[in-house]
């Protein structure tokens, strides 16, 4: 089941699953806005059950006859054709046989991702949608026993304690590509002999970059990633660090390994993920060219490797990998995420939330972007611990009332 079908990570995982297609059954998609390329990705693989969040505005009934005009119009092309054309996916062969008959349960709604996944009797749930949206889903999934092959990384962040212990151990398998490079390192030695994780960021656009040059930085640059391709929120948050901050709480939750035991270094080739260093000295590093293609396919298949889910480093070329220290006074996300998460079970909730309000404030030009992250560290040093965050750890609703406190605070500091 892929929750987020139509964006980046889901369209990459369904392109490894037509690759490998003895290998895997679609039960179940949902996606949020996208209805003529949710329709086309029915008809190609037949999942038995349809989530579609829908347009704001639009009731049930507009987004569910939408769905079905365009699900008709992609039988119609697929009949035609044989076969449909997918984007981040190309070309998917359809038999005709049966599909004229087809129609999938379609499931409405804000509450559509969730009821996908927590659908029974599905193997793995592969989160791909981006934010907090994504904490439901992956409680979902988690309480029907599914695995769940994590993008989202928010649903560690914001939900922290409460989806590491719901899940059971193992149950939830990493997908962003520096987790998934150290669940692989970590198989080289046993836990106890971990010494340090070391997380390798790109450092976006702006590596080297001053404090004083990050003051004019205009939307278009923030966007304009040197090696990955990802979405305004994602790009923006790499560019910030904030994503590179995300990933150490990530790391910490996933990983059980202490805040000061893991290290962000800037990496700018991208081709070293992650390593995870052993107490004896030793340094176990995974390389492979910046494609999300290998850390889907294993958080679909893990621990097994299907082969040629990327393209593997060309050992006969020449290449230079550089590493450097993370440059703390211009980029303060990582140490404030880590104050954060030190300080109660839902301040890296208020953290998110913040962060999510202030880019887009930034892209829609009402403050600049070194204010981005002064506007997070403000509203976490104003999140009364003492007073909410005992009760919010406690539930889902708990976590989303702490957002909707960050966003709140966020807004008004702009207003």
């Amino acid at each position: 089941m892929v929750v987020g079908s139509t964006g980046s990570i889901g369209t990459q995982a369904l392109a490894q699953m037509v690759r490998a297609a003895d290998r895997f059954v679609v039960r179940a998609l949902s996606a949020g806005q996208q209805v003529r390329e949710l329709a086309a990705q029915a008809v190609a693989f037949r999942p038995d059950v349809v989530g579609l969040v829908g347009a704001e505005g639009m009731s049930a009934d507009d987004v569910r006859g939408g769905f079905l005009l365009h699900l008709a119009g992609a039988k119609e092309t697929a009949a035609r054709d044989g076969g449909l054309e997918l984007a981040g996916v190309g070309f998917v062969e359809v038999d005709a046989a049966g599909l004229d008959e087809y129609t999938p349960e379609l499931i409405v709604g804000e509450d559509a991702a969730r009821v996908c996944a927590g659908l029974p009797d599905v193997d793995v749930v592969l989160n791909g949608v981006t934010g907090s949206r994504g904490l439901r889903p992956t409680l979902a999934a988690i309480e029907v026993g599914s695995v769940v092959a994590l993008a989202n990384k928010e649903s560690l962040v914001a939900g922290g304690r409460l989806v590491m212990e719901a899940a059971a151990p193992g149950q939830i398998v990493p997908v962003d590509s520096e987790h998934s490079a150290i669940a692989q390192a970590l198989r080289s030695g046993a836990r106890s002999e971990v010494e340090r994780l070391i997380i390798t960021a790109s450092g976006g656009p702006f590596r080297g970059w001053s404090a004083e040059q990050l003051e004019d930085v205009t939307p278009e640059q923030a966007l304009a990633h040197p090696t990955w391709d990802m979405g305004r929120v994602v790009t923006t948050n790499s560019a910030t660090l904030v994503n590179k901050a995300l990933e150490v709480i990530e790391a910490h939750l996933l990983f059980d390994v202490a805040l000061d035991r893991i290290v962000p270094v800037v990496h700018p080739q991208s081709v070293v993920h992650s390593m995870v260093e052993f107490v004896d000295g030793s340094t176990i590093a995974q390389a492979s060219p910046p494609d999300m293609g290998l850390p889907i396919a294993l958080g679909l298949n893990w621990p097994d490797r299907l082969p040629g889910a990327c393209p593997p480093v060309d050992w006969t070329q020449a290449h230079t990998w550089e590493f450097f220290p993370l440059d703390n006074d211009a980029f303060p996300a990582v140490e404030l995420a880590k104050k954060a998460q030190e300080t109660s079970p839902t301040h890296m909730a208020v953290y998110n939330a913040a962060n999510e309000e202030a880019v887009d404030a930034f892209h829609d030009g009402v403050i600049g972007f070194r204010r981005i992250v002064e506007v997070v560290a403000q509203v976490v040093e104003a999140y009364d611990a003492d007073a909410n965050a005992a009760e919010y750890g406690r539930s889902v609703e708990g976590v989303l009332a702490a957002e909707a406190w960050a966003r709140d605070a966020a807004r008004k500091l702009w207003a």
